[in-house]
């Protein structure tokens, strides 16, 4: 729910070594095509006590909460609360600094076999989005516990992407809105992102498959959270990132255009 912030998913897929630094095929400015682009949110909830849930989200990382309606601490350096408004629903929020980041209120179906979830996110300008999401049960019986997918695959908004060359061998992806960077050369090394929103413990390795193709690798405190294959067009106008998130059946897949 939190996780499917594009920007937070996509900006830990890339890394590049000396022929592409040299060559400079990704080097450059790419916006996503939402149309082209497709992907499956997946969630996860476990029970963990009296009144606490676990939830695990499309990177991995995980939250142990208790659904008493209370701020409590979450990941990078936020705020999550459960509130209980019902056997059948739940409003769930995410702050930072005291200030309203995203809000889900998740209503449960009859049969239990559907989740639908009416997020809002806040953005910095006082503005604020809501899209409905219908996530499907596969597995766990009855109320919120249990693993959930988003059968929609639509991708409802477009980023930047600034690549640039970092120490002659590798490269810096820098997103903008999101004010993260990372920094990696191409030598099948761990290195760590970097940015206020960033995960503690986050590092990517890859290895270049071809001129035009890279295989990559992402952790959070050596724990993999996903891989993912980024291939440019043969006219290098297109990227392509399929990406496999760990415990998720399907891939997701993000085509960006060349600025």
């Amino acid at each position: 729910m939190w996780k499917r912030s594009l920007q937070s998913l996509l900006v830990s897929c890339l890394a590049t070594g000396a022929l592409w630094a040299a060559s400079g095929p990704l080097i450059g400015k790419w916006k996503l095509d939402p149309s082209q682009s497709k992907r499956i949110d997946l969630m996860r909830v476990a029970e963990a006590g009296a009144n606490k849930y676990t939830l695990i989200f499309n990177s991995g990382d995980v939250e142990t909460v208790v659904a008493d309606g209370t701020d409590q601490p979450g990941l990078s350096g936020t705020t999550v609360s459960i509130t209980v408004a019902g056997p059948d629903n739940w409003k769930v929020v995410r702050k930072q600094d005291g200030h309203m980041l995203l809000m889900g209120n998740w209503k449960l179906s009859k049969d239990g076999k559907t989740l639908t979830d009416s997020f809002t996110s806040h953005q910095p300008n006082g503005s604020t989005s809501t899209v409905n999401y219908v996530y499907i049960r596969t597995a766990g019986k009855s109320g919120f516990p249990g693993s959930w997918e988003d059968q929609s695959q639509k991708v409802n908004s477009a980023f930047e992407l600034q690549i640039q060359p970092y120490q002659g061998d590798g490269i810096s992806i820098i997103n903008p809105s999101e004010g993260s960077t990372k920094s990696v050369k191409f030598d099948g090394k761990d290195y760590p992102r970097q940015g206020k929103n960033v995960a503690p413990g986050s590092v990517s390795s890859g290895r270049r498959v071809n001129e035009r193709t890279l295989e990559l690798t992402d952790k959070i405190k050596g724990r993999i959270t996903d891989t993912q294959r980024i291939e440019l067009s043969p006219d290098l106008k297109t990227m392509t990132i399929t990406m496999h998130p760990a415990g998720q059946s399907k891939p997701n897949i993000f085509v960006f255009d060349r600025e």
